[in-house]
């Protein structure tokens, strides 16, 4: 133990001496080299590096076992270390390196992305620069379409103007044509006024008339009248002598004459017939009154209403048909409409064909605006009348875009007369049957007319005679050898192939033309300058109320016309007659409507109720309301 203390003592002494300094080689003993003391100045590594080429001289140890064992411990750990610092630096060689291949891969990446990057924004650049040369295409060809289009929009306009231009000539040819027309038919009606006002002056001379009752003094009246108004016609001719065309205010003055010159002749014409009858009437009358007086005792009057009319009921019965004067003026009227449609039966059969087509004109000017009559408004009704009355007059209308006139054929006012009557009916049966509230405009129309024009009042009388004769009233009886269906004709049934028309339809058709005659009856043309009483007024209404109370009542068709008659004629009657007519009525509820019951089944009861409730009514409240439909002041207007 000690010895070797001295030993370490001894290295101790050796570690310090000169020859200490020298550097330990690790490896010397595997190289067998002797480790020299030897002190020198030069660089140890120099000098082993210097000797590395020199012969190993055997290896001579110097230390101990446990220094050798410590020393190879010492190089153990140190190759360890150094295994673990070459095995560290290979794996951060290792890490070194994935983390370069990495960054290198990132690297890439990054690269290939920024190249994608500008090849993409190169993309987008040369789209964007597509769509705006695209954009720029677009808008150009825009550009040029607009052009075209207001191109075409102004050549549109511009043929559109022509077109405006070349209709506006045309137009002011047409209608300077029609005027010429219009002047050449004004200065041909012109004269054939003139003619007519000249041959009708002649009448109103005395020197031209018959014996009459007139006084001197009258018809000196109507001779210097009649010469007053062929001058105011001469003035109008004259003023157009020299080469103009008469106005329509020239027509106008012109036609109002003859109107007037027309009302001279038929007053003087009436005034001569009651002058003549006068006589007549003085001797009838003492007659008359012994016959008024036989018929008291042998009929029941209706109070006050003898001195109206006549006899209301006969205590043994009543009558079955009409009155003999009643018979004889239905059967002229059927002889007047005859005699009218023979008058033109050259026209109406005529094979010509210029002939035909005036026929067919003709007939259209005449009923088209009869059709076209209606409520809607006064002064549409004022037209449709001064067309009819134009045509009546001989003066020139306008139908289907044609001019056509009474004077073309010297049978065509006889033909429109017919024509215009049979029309009137048949609006009746037809339009005022399914709307009640017709009855007035139509009937306002037919008035005037006849009050203007008597030829076609009478003509529509006989229309309706023949078509409903229970107008009349007459109740025509079945004569040996007709058929049946030839009476039910006669008692104004359609019959045709499919049989006789039923009841219901039979009894509207009725209605509608007995609620027409009651709006006639009671009408005036509120623009007509005539005065004094209808041709056809009320007292007409009031002779068909009594002679229908006078007659037997027959089942549905009595209670179904008095309804209808006295719904629409009823206010007017009352007004007029006022006490005699409630007399009149309280009579038809108290003795006639029992009548009418006893004749009526229990499946025809509807009119007679109807019939009843209106009866009651009126005499409870002691007042018949007017009509629905009636025309008003506010309509004229419109």
């Amino acid at each position: 133990m000690h010895a070797e203390n001295l030993r370490w003592e001894t290295l101790e002494a050796l570690k310090n001496s000169p020859k200490g300094k020298l550097s330990f080689d690790p490896y010397w003993s595997e190289r067998g080299e002797v480790v020299s003391n030897e002190a020198n100045h030069t660089d140890p590594e120099a000098d082993v590096s210097d000797m590395s080429g020199l012969p190993s001289p055997p290896a001579i140890s110097l230390l101990s076992p446990k220094a050798m064992e410590m020393a190879g411990r010492i190089i153990r750990f140190e190759e360890e270390k150094r295994e673990q610092a070459k095995m560290a630096f290979r794996l951060r060689q290792e890490q070194q390196e994935k983390l370069v291949a990495s960054v290198v891969t990132s690297e890439s990446e990054q690269l290939k992305r920024f190249e994608e990057f500008m090849e993409l924004k190169q993309r987008q650049d040369f789209q964007s620069m597509r769509d705006m040369m695209d954009r720029e295409t677009k808008e150009s060809i825009g550009r040029q379409e607009k052009l075209k289009e207001e191109q075409r929009h102004r050549m549109k306009i511009l043929n559109l103007r022509l077109r405006e231009a070349e209709q506006q000539r045309l137009r002011e040819a047409e209608l300077e044509r029609q005027r010429q027309a219009e002047g050449r038919d004004r200065r041909r009606n012109l004269n054939t006024i003139q003619e007519e006002i000249l041959q009708l002056n002649q009448l109103l001379e005395p020197s031209t008339q018959t014996r009459t009752d007139l006084p001197p003094s009258s018809l000196s009246s109507y001779s210097t009248r009649g010469n007053q108004l062929c001058s105011q016609v001469s003035e109008v001719v004259r003023k157009t002598a020299e080469g103009e065309f008469p106005s329509v205010d020239d027509m106008t003055a012109a036609e109002r004459a003859l109107h007037e010159m027309r009302a001279l002749i038929r007053l003087k014409q009436e005034e001569v017939a009651k002058a003549q009858e006068k006589k007549k009437e003085q001797e009838e009358e003492e007659e008359r009154r012994k016959e008024a007086e036989l018929r008291a005792q042998a009929h029941v009057c209706c109070g006050g209403c003898a001195g109206l009319y006549r006899p209301l009921f006969v205590c043994s019965g009543l009558q079955t048909s009409a009155e003999d004067s009643t018979l004889k003026w239905y059967k002229e009227l059927q002889e007047a409409s005859a005699q009218c449609a023979q008058a033109f039966e050259q026209l109406n059969s005529s094979k010509d064909m210029q002939t035909k087509k005036l026929k067919l004109e003709l007939q259209k000017a005449a009923t088209i605006p009869v059709s076209q009559i209606s409520s809607n408004s006064g002064s549409q009704l004022r037209e449709i009348f001064d067309k009819v009355d134009k045509l009546l007059s001989g003066r020139a209308v306008v139908s289907g875009g044609r001019s056509v006139s009474t004077s073309q054929h010297p049978q065509a006012l006889e033909f429109v007369s017919y024509k215009l009557a049979e029309k009137f009916v048949k609006q009746g049966e037809e339009e005022v049957a399914s709307h009640h509230e017709a009855a007035f405009p139509i009937a306002v129309v037919a008035s005037g007319i006849w009050e203007l024009h008597p030829r076609v009042g009478e003509l529509v009388l006989a229309h309706l005679h023949k078509k409903c004769p229970y107008a009349v009233p007459h109740y025509p009886p079945m004569k040996d050898g007709t058929a049946v269906d030839d009476y039910q004709r006669i008692l104004g049934y359609r019959v045709d192939d499919s049989g006789v028309e039923g009841q219901d339809s039979f009894l509207k058709r009725m209605s509608g033309m007995i609620r027409l005659y009651a709006a006639i009856i009671q009408l005036r043309w509120p623009y007509g300058s005539k005065q004094g009483p209808l041709p056809h007024g009320l007292s007409h209404g009031w002779r068909w109320l009594a002679q229908m109370l006078n007659m037997e009542p027959l089942a549905d068709i009595t209670a179904t016309l008095l309804f209808d008659f006295l719904e629409v004629c009823g206010n007017a009657l009352m007004k007029q007659y006022q006490g005699q007519f409630w007399k009149l009525i309280l009579l038809l509820k108290d003795e006639y409507f029992p009548r009418i019951e006893a004749v009526t089944s229990s499946g025809q009861m509807g009119s007679v109720i109807r019939l009843k409730q209106f009866l009651e009514t009126s005499l409870q409240n002691r007042q018949i309301s007017p009509p629905k439909g009636q025309l008003t002041s506010v309509f004229w207007r419109s």
